[in-house]
């Protein structure tokens, strides 16, 4: 398929050839013709599939059909929103490219800055209306913006929408839009809240996705660490002896697990910051910006927060906690050995995680070279079902106990709060 075929209007094919676009990619080919007639689309793909363009090329062909048949300009008809500045301007500026000869005006807003030039953006009309959650929300309570033109509504990145906590701030948005509307919903998972959410958003929806990658580059050596849990963190401080290792890229499953590392690298003078869902745009647009300026030697992110963010020429990636999903391994180390350069992926594997291991192999095809000679080995086993069941048991009991016991405190000094009003 190429995109003249798919019958795209004159001035975005020129712009597309102006950008070297040929040929559609996988998710492009199959959501834009379904965008085209006018259905509802829940798509599952992953940053770099080319999902930007799989969105905004038909909506600019609606938008550029529709005022040939006298639709009215400077009106918001399409809201487009995202979890993160970062990718807001990102698709503001694939807007910008793809329809450079149509004269359809795009404005990109986002919280965290003043919004004097956003508003003056706003007050001179826009047709497509890119913003993150918040920012939206407020301009919509001044009186500022108003949807109901809207004709054309994205929800981009779905899940990392949920991971940041925006799902409240995006049913509000949604019960603010007209009822008929075309709707387009991207995740790059699809757990039962997210799913949940886009049946409240989309109508009789078509389902499309792409296959995660599978294969890494020939560019990046591997190294895996077996370790135990309590020594990981002494073992990533023995890897980061490394005077070479001077702009690492760590991932962490959680968000508090993140911050903990970022806190024990301190205290060994190694600086590092940390970026995930609870971190304000600020806070991670600062975090990022000391990283690439050589401020920061280690980022910490989980896996969510660091979608869409891209750093040139960097040479290593440090996974502290082994991914459960062999496809996030892949497109963690990714992020290395790009354009032809040399890449470093270590892995830190505790007794737990050495199935994932197993599943990541299987999945690439290939044996991850084991360093067995560092201070640290792994000497624990993987617990058995019947262990993991009695320590899930345990860990409930120890909580109920511990959120009883806060019950009971809290209750007393309530009381005693209460007495001391009066």
């Amino acid at each position: 398929m190429t995109f003249e075929q798919l019958e795209l209007a004159e001035p975005i094919l020129r712009a597309l050839k102006k950008e070297n676009y040929s040929r559609p990619t996988d998710i492009q080919a199959q959501a834009i013709p379904h965008v085209l007639n006018r259905r509802d689309v829940m798509g599952s793909a992953q940053t770099g599939t080319g999902k930007t363009a799989a969105f905004a090329i038909p909506i600019l062909q609606h938008l550029e059909r529709d005022r040939r048949y006298g639709g009215k300009r400077g009106v918001v008809n399409a809201l487009i929103v995202t979890p993160t500045r970062e990718l807001a301007i990102q698709i503001g500026e694939s807007l910008t490219a793809y329809g450079h000869y149509t004269g359809i005006r795009n404005t990109v807003i986002f919280g965290g800055v003043k919004q004097g030039k956003q508003v003056e953006a706003l007050r001179r009309g826009v047709d497509i209306l890119v913003a993150t959650p918040g920012r939206l929300l407020d301009l919509m309570d001044q009186g500022i913006i108003s949807l109901s033109k809207v004709e054309y509504f994205v929800l981009d990145e779905a899940d990392r929408m949920l991971d940041m906590g925006f799902i409240h701030d995006i049913r509000k948005i949604i019960a603010r839009l007209p009822a008929e509307r075309q709707s387009l919903f991207f995740s790059a998972t699809m757990p039962d809240d997210i799913v949940s959410l886009s049946r409240k958003i989309l109508s009789d929806p078509v389902k499309v996705a792409v296959s995660p990658v599978s294969s890494t580059a020939e560019t990046i050596r591997q190294y895996l660490y077996y370790t135990n849990k309590s020594d990981k963190n002494d073992l990533l401080l023995h890897i980061l002896k490394d005077p070479d290792m001077d702009q690492v890229l760590l991932f962490a499953r959680t968000k508090h697990g993140a911050d903990r590392i970022v806190k024990n690298l301190g205290k060994k003078k190694i600086s590092a910051a940390a970026i995930h869902g609870n971190k304000s745009q600020n806070q991670r647009q600062k975090a990022l910006g000391q990283f690439k300026d050589g401020k920061v030697r280690v980022l910490v992110a989980t896996d969510i927060a660091a979608r869409g963010i891209d750093i040139d020429q960097l040479r290593y990636v440090v996974n502290f906690d082994i991914p459960n999903v062999a496809e996030t391994y892949v497109h963690r180390i990714g992020r290395s050995g790009r354009a032809g350069e040399e890449g470093v992926s270590i892995s830190l594997c505790e007794p737990e995680e050495n199935a994932y291991i197993r599943d990541i192999e299987k999945l690439i095809d290939l044996k991850i070279e084991r360093v067995e000679d560092h201070p640290f080995p792994q000497t624990e086993r993987p617990m058995t079902a019947a262990e993991k069941q009695e320590f899930e048991k345990e860990k409930q009991r120890r909580k109920q106990e511990y959120f009883a016991s806060r019950k009971r405190g809290g209750g007393g000094q309530g009381r005693q709060n209460r007495g001391r009003r009066r």
